[in-house]
């Protein structure tokens, strides 16, 4: 009888050390992965050359390297469109723009007018939405460029706040070279290219009609001729002197449906876009909350503050983007990674940084400068398909879920986040309407060692350039450091299942035993 009770003791004991075993393995991968706090930093023509933690040795990018170092580098990160406004509204719907209607056929792929009556269809639903839905305090800092109006100059049918976002502080168009004195302008540049062709038709057109009048085919009054050419050089002459002195009816700053900056300033702005960005955190830090933080920086007309001006190793553009490394980290009064420390929303935030697409690498400026950036060891940039133009960083931390230091080389794209944070937000995945991002959480966490991506189109405005092949067959990690941490997370992950059997097992033969 005691033989019977003290080993009945021992199996208690053991299906006890079991159970705690158990939930203290499982805790390690699901901590904190529900309704997380959101933080999305997004650059604006970054190349993925620009930054440490990919490799460049001569700006210096410490804060941006420490979400590197603190968690995931993707090193195979796909912006879906190598143009701004086409990739944006991928990265807000997870879908290709095509799907969407935000793929041009002309030549221009992007907004360029306020007035623009086009923009992110209304029909289109993005993760702001879906985490407005869930509760979610939702803000967009910087810029939009996803359109602003229909059919009035007050609908706000394409704004940022009708779209899921309850505060908006930025640009609705985007950053400009018409904005700042003495960086030329990207319209007069446009219409003088067109002028040229203008002016060689019409000298082909007088002359051919001074021919017919001539050889009298038929007769063509030069008073008309003459009138039609005089007609034609005053509508473009009122065409560039709108242009250039009326060029800041696109430059303006934004809080929600309010225009509170008219001409735009550049003096202290990344500054502003961060205070914001900490001040919208600081008021929120109680719930849950999603920030899209979208800089300037990059894309010209490039700027920098008088803290950064001239200090980097590479002119402006250096400039800039040691400025806006200090924005991911510092502000006057603290930092906003050290901001969600403060209020403990470290360990209940999701950290993700990247670019809308890759650097521009032909911008120069008008006296001579180079303007754009570096892409590494990939060809091309900026509205190209090349692998410059699309493959951008990819940085994502939490700490405490996603293990630090990890590389991860299997494709992803920006298109990903979008299906990513609405499941951890606990909110349903749209089911009428294809979905081309996938759940980045498995991947992350080392649950599975290879992207659901077989295949990735690259499209240029709506036409289909190039599709990239990754075969379901075939995988190797090229990171040690990467392969030995996605080893030890399937390692533990067969320790737990393992752990589950043999719980399982001894629960339904200590029950019977009990009983």
């Amino acid at each position: 009888m005691n033989q019977a009770a003290t080993s009945k003791r021992k199996k208690m004991g053991l299906l006890l050390f079991l159970t705690v075993l158990q939930c203290a393995i499982s805790s390690v991968n699901t901590y904190s992965v529900s309704n997380p706090n959101v933080v999305l930093l997004i650059a604006d023509d970054l190349g993925i050359g620009d930054l440490g933690c990919y490799g460049n040795r001569t700006l210096r990018t410490p804060h941006i390297d420490r979400l590197a170092k603190e968690g995931v580098t993707l090193t195979q990160h796909i912006a879906a469109s190598p143009l701004c406004t086409p990739s944006r509204a991928a990265f807000l719907t997870g879908r290709y723009p095509i799907r969407s209607g935000m793929a041009a056929f002309s030549r221009v792929g992007v907004f360029l007018f306020s007035a623009s009556s086009g923009g992110l269809p209304s029909e289109e639903i993005t993760f702001s939405k879906l985490l407005k839905q869930r509760g979610y305090a939702t803000a967009l800092i910087g810029k939009w460029h996803l359109g602003m109006n229909c059919e009035s100059n007050n609908d706000f049918c394409h704004h940022p706040l009708s779209h899921g976002f309850d505060y908006f502080y930025g640009l609705t168009v985007t950053n400009l070279r018409d904005c700042k004195p003495g960086q030329g302008s990207v319209f007069l540049k446009g219409v003088q290219m067109y002028l040229v062709i203008l002016i060689q038709i019409l000298g082909v057109t007088a002359v051919s009609l001074a021919v017919v009048h001539y050889v009298s085919f038929f007769k063509v009054p030069f008073e008309a001729l003459g009138f039609c050419l005089l007609i034609t050089c005053i509508s473009l002459a009122v065409l560039i002197f709108f242009f250039y002195h009326f060029r800041h009816l696109n430059c303006f700053l934004m809080r929600d449906h309010q225009i509170i900056q008219q001409p735009l300033s550049y003096e202290n702005l990344t500054q502003r876009l961060t205070t914001e960005a900490v001040r919208f955190i600081e008021r929120n830090h109680n719930a849950p909350f999603l920030l899209v933080l979208s800089y300037l920086h990059v894309h010209t007309a490039l700027y920098a503050s008088k803290m950064f001006r001239g200090k980097s190793r590479h002119g402006l553009y250096g400039d800039a983007v040691e400025e806006m490394d200090w924005s991911v980290g510092m502000l006057i009064l603290g930092q906003i990674l050290d901001v969600l420390e403060n209020y403990n929303l470290s360990n209940r935030s999701l950290v993700y940084f990247s670019s809308d697409q890759g650097a521009h690498i032909e911008e120069i400026s008008s006296s001579g400068e180079v303007h754009g950036g570096c892409n590494g060891i990939y060809k091309g940039g900026k509205s190209t398909n090349w692998e410059g133009g699309i493959r951008v960083p990819g940085l994502l931390r939490w700490p405490g879920v996603i293990h630090a230091g990890t590389y991860i080389d299997d494709p992803t794209s920006n298109m990903d986040i979008f299906p990513t944070i609405v499941k951890l937000a606990g909110a349903q995945l749209p089911y009428d309407r294809i979905i081309d991002g996938h759940d980045l959480m498995p991947l992350l966490q080392g649950k599975v060692i290879r992207s659901k991506h077989e295949f990735l189109f690259h499209y240029c405005n709506a036409y289909l350039n190039a599709v990239r092949w990754h075969p379901r067959n075939r995988h190797q990690p090229q990171h040690l450091e990467g392969a030995e941490q996605a080893s030890s997370v399937i390692y533990l992950n067969y320790l737990i299942n393992y752990f589950n059997l043999l719980l399982e097992a001894y629960i339904i033969t200590g029950t019977a035993e009990l009983g």
